[in-house]
């Protein structure tokens, strides 16, 4: 079977394609990025484009029998328009081409950054969506085409994944491991009692697979998330007691610490965004009886064990690691948050 994927070189994309080729499958990806892994490169039908460019998305769907929709513009990446454009409008055109070509089933890799930051938990698929930031509200335009396109009769289905992490995730992730590798105090907003669902990347290819072929989810939204999981507290705790640390989590007032990184935000010189600060301090999980009743589906590493093993991989390739990025497969600059690690 003929596997397309956008974002193909983002995190995520990697490890779909590796899992669908180990299964036998064909893979073709299309992203803006090159894959920059050789292994890959010799199995995989490697398109270059943007998915906003119509010719650039028919050549990814023609032929494909599933079709995961995976590229998206992060909040550091862009303008708020060059974010809407490439999450709303690339979604639209990519759903045209995949309609127009008979693609037998969609994927749509949303986020729960849809819900914003309820105060009801676990979240529902059935909660108000409400965006925080240009990224979450991008996110619920983007379902909406995919609505749309499923009422002209277009097979998608929404998957909402919580913040996934694992081998070769870096982004904010890596400044978190960088600060734990050299010992520096780990600052938590609040008091870190909150609990926070993280989302292993493998889980994720596991609900993505099973949702290409399950029957009777056309048209659903479907959360994802990690089924164990501990506070914020507990969780960088058995971390930094894994990296055999000396890294201390430091509890930091909510108010001033927002105010302080919104303002760094806007001035560009932080790499957290609106989305970061606002939930880091909030119970944040969402409820996943629906994968597990629809897709037979259920997460098998805990926040803990998914944080470990993409230190350990960090960790093993930290001299080998690209230079500082705006996606998740690189170091982020750390901008004014270095200063406060040369202070830790």
């Amino acid at each position: 079977m003929l596997w397309a994927i956008s974002g193909g070189a983002g995190f995520l994309g990697l490890h779909l394609a590796r899992r669908l080729l180990a299964e036998g499958h064909e893979v073709r990806t299309l992203d803006v990025a090159q894959l920059g892994d050789a292994e890959l490169e010799r199995s995989v039908d490697e398109r270059r484009g943007d998915v906003r460019d119509p010719r650039a998305a028919r050549g990814l769907v023609d032929g494909a029998e599933r079709l995961v929709h995976a590229a998206a513009a992060l909040p550091i990446q862009a303008s708020p328009g060059s974010i809407r454009s490439v999450n709303v409008g690339g979604t639209a055109t990519l759903l045209a081409a995949a309609q127009d070509e008979g693609v037998g089933r969609t994927v749509f890799v949303s986020s729960t950054a849809v819900y914003g930051v309820p105060k009801v938990h676990p979240i529902s698929e059935e909660a108000p969506l409400v965006g925080v930031g240009h990224y979450g509200s991008s996110k619920i335009e983007a379902e909406e085409v995919c609505r749309d396109f499923g009422r002209r009769g277009l097979d998608v289905v929404r998957i909402r994944p919580k913040t996934f992490v694992g081998p070769e995730r870096l982004g904010v992730f890596g400044i978190l491991f960088d600060w734990i590798r050299q010992s520096r105090r780990i600052y938590v907003l609040g008091d870190g009692s909150n609990r926070y669902q993280l989302l292993a990347v493998q889980d994720l290819v596991e609900a993505i697979v099973r949702a290409a072929d399950a029957e009777g989810v056309a048209g659903e939204a479907i959360n994802v998330g990690a089924g164990q999981f501990g506070t914020v507290r507990s969780d960088l705790q058995a971390l930094i007691d894994h990296a055999g640390s000396r890294s201390r989590l430091t509890p930091v007032p909510v108010r001033p610490a927002e105010l302080a990184l919104r303002a760094l935000e806007l001035l560009r010189l932080s790499p957290l965004a609106e989305w970061h600060y606002r939930t880091a301090h909030r119970d944040s999980f969402v409820d996943v009886s629906k994968a597990e009743r629809l897709l037979d589906f259920t997460p098998r590493r805990s926040n803990e064990q998914a944080l470990i093993e993409t230190y350990d991989w960090y960790l093993a390739n930290s001299e080998s690691l690209a230079a500082a990025g705006v996606t998740h497969r690189v170091p982020w600059n750390q901008q004014a948050l270095g200063l406060l690690k040369r202070l830790s």
